[in-house]
C-alpha cells in the first residue's frame, strides 16, 4: 500500500518531537492528530515507511542486497544508481524531498561514529556491516546531499572463477599464478570499481597455506580464502582528535607480526615509505594496490606519494625499482566489465628514474610486449603456452 510521503512526513516530524518509537502505536497515535479515519493497513504502511527511514540504509537497503551490487550512488533525492558489474544504471528508488537524503546521510554517518554536518560537511567512514560510507552535504554538493556506498565483497573469488568470469584467460591466470609461486612483489593498478580488490584477493588464495598474509587496509575489504590470514584495519580519530591510528602505523606494526607476505590494502599515503623499505629489507611477494590510469603511471603516483611523506625522489624511485618486480593493470572495456588489461616489469630508464614496460599484453588476446624476457626472468615460463617463447610468438625485445 502507498501512502502520501507528505503524511509519512508529518508522522514523522510528531514522533521525532515526542521522542517516541516508531510503533503500530505511537503512529495510530500521530494519525489521529491528522483529523481524519486511517485503517489498519494504512497505520501499518506508515509504521513501515517511519521504520524504513530510521534503520539500515533505508529505502536503499533492497538495493543493497541486490545480487552483484558493489556500489549504490545517491545523487540528490531523484538520482539513486547501482553497480553491477557492468557500469552504472539507473535504479526506481527515489527519495520525497532533499530533506530526506540528508537525514539517511546523516543517519548512516552517526552509525558510523563520525560527525556529519554543516560543519563538517563530508564523512568517510566504514558501517557496522563493512559497507563503505562516503556522503557530502548539500549545498557544497550538487544537486543535493551525495552518498556513496561500496558493497563489501560477499564472497572472494577464485583466479580460475575470474577466468570463468572474462576477467582474463587462461594465459593471463597462468602468468599471475607464476607470479604468486616465485614470490615476487607486486602491485595492481587499476582505477576506481575496476576490481583491484577482488583481484588481489584472488590472487592471495593461491599463496601456499604455510605463509603467513599480514594484510593492511583502511578499511576492511580484503577476504582471501587462505588459512592464515591476519587483518590490521585503520581507525579515524573520534570526535575529541584522538585515537587516529594510520595505515603508515600499522604497516609498522605488522613488520614485526613475522609476516611471509605483507599486503597492503591500498597504497594511498605516507605508508609508502614503510612499505617500500619493507620491500628493500628481505620482505618476499609484497603486494598491493594503487590507484592509476595506467602501469606506466604507477612510477609518477609512487613518486607523488613518496614526496609527500618527505622521501626524496631520486630514492623513491630507486627503492621502486628495487623492490617491486611487476604491475598487473586492470580497466574497464566498453561495456563495463572488469578485466585483466596488461602485466608491466618496473625497471631502472636512462635518465635514472623507474618505468613500467609492458612485459604481457591480455587485453585483446595474449601476446608477449617489450618487457617479456624480463617477465619471463622473474616469474619462469609460462608453461605449456607458445609465449614461453616470445621471438616465436612476435613479441620483441
Amino acid at each position: 500500500m502507498t501512502v502520501p510521503a507528505d503524511l509519512v512526513e508529518r508522522v514523522r516530524r510528531r514522533l521525532a518531537a515526542d521522542a517516541t518509537a516508531p510503533t503500530a502505536g505511537h503512529v495510530a497515535d500521530a494519525l489521529r492528530a491528522e483529523d481524519r479515519v486511517f485503517g489498519h493497513d494504512t497505520v501499518l504502511a506508515v509504521v513501515d515507511e517511519v521504520r524504513r527511514d530510521t534503520a539500515g540504509a533505508g529505502p536503499l537497503d533492497p538495493l543493497l542486497r541486490l545480487p552483484d551490487v558493489t556500489d549504490v550512488l545517491v545523487n540528490g533525492p531523484d538520482a539513486v544508481h547501482i553497480d553491477r558489474g557492468s557500469g552504472l544504471e539507473p535504479s526506481d528508488v527515489t527519495f520525497p524531498d532533499e530533506a530526506s537524503v540528508r537525514r539517511l546521510a546523516q543517519r548512516l554517518a552517526t552509525l558510523a561514529g563520525r560527525r556529519l554536518d554543516d560543519a563538517s560537511p563530508w564523512v568517510d567512514a566504514r558501517l557496522p556491516d563493512g559497507t563503505r560510507l562516503h556522503a557530502v552535504l548539500a549545498p557544497v554538493a550538487r544537486p543535493g546531499t551525495v552518498i556513496c556506498l561500496r558493497v563489501p565483497p560477499r564472497r572472494s573469488f577464485t583466479l580460475a572463477e575470474l577466468v570463468d568470469l572474462g576477467a582474463t584467460d587462461t594465459v593471463g591466470a597462468a602468468a599471475l599464478t607464476a607470479l604468486i609461486a616465485s614470490r615476487r612483489a607486486f602491485l595492481v593498478s587499476g582505477g576506481t570499481g575496476t576490481g583491484k580488490t577482488t583481484l588481489l584477493a584472488a590472487l592471495l588464495a593461491e599463496v601456499p597455506e604455510r605463509e603467513r598474509l599480514v594484510i593492511v587496509e583502511d578499511a576492511t575489504e580484503l577476504r582471501p580464502r587462505h588459512p592464515h590470514v591476519v587483518g590490521l584495519e585503520a581507525r579515524p580519530a573520534n570526535v575529541e582528535g584522538r585515537g587516529l591510528v594510520t595505515l603508515r602505523d600499522l604497516v609498522r606494526q605488522a613488520l614485526r607480526m613475522r609476516p611471509d607476505r605483507l599486503v597492503v590494502g591500498e597504497v594511498r599515503g605516507a605508508e609508502v615509505v614503510d612499505l617500500l623499505a619493507a620491500l628493500n629489507t628481505g620482505h618476499e611477494g609484497g603486494c598491493g594496490t594503487v590507484h592509476a590510469n595506467s602501469a606506466a603511471d604507477v612510477p609518477a603516483r609512487f613518486e607523488a606519494l613518496g614526496l609527500a611523506a618527505g622521501l626524496p625522489r631520486a630514492a623513491v624511485h630507486s627503492q621502486l625499482v628495487a623492490g617491486v618486480d611487476v604491475v598487473v593493470h586492470l580497466r574497464r572495456d566498453r561495456s563495463g566489465r572488469r578485466r585483466i588489461d596488461h602485466l608491466g616489469v618496473l625497471e631502472t630508464g636512462p635518465d635514472g628514474l623507474a618505468l613500467c614496460r609492458p612485459a604481457l599484453l591480455l587485453a585483446d588476446g595474449a601476446r608477449p610486449g617489450p618487457a617479456y624476457p624480463r617477465l619471463r626472468q622473474l616469474v619462469g615460463d609460462i608453461l605449456g603456452h607458445p609465449l614461453s617463447d616470445p621471438e616465436a610468438a612476435g613479441g620483441s625485445s
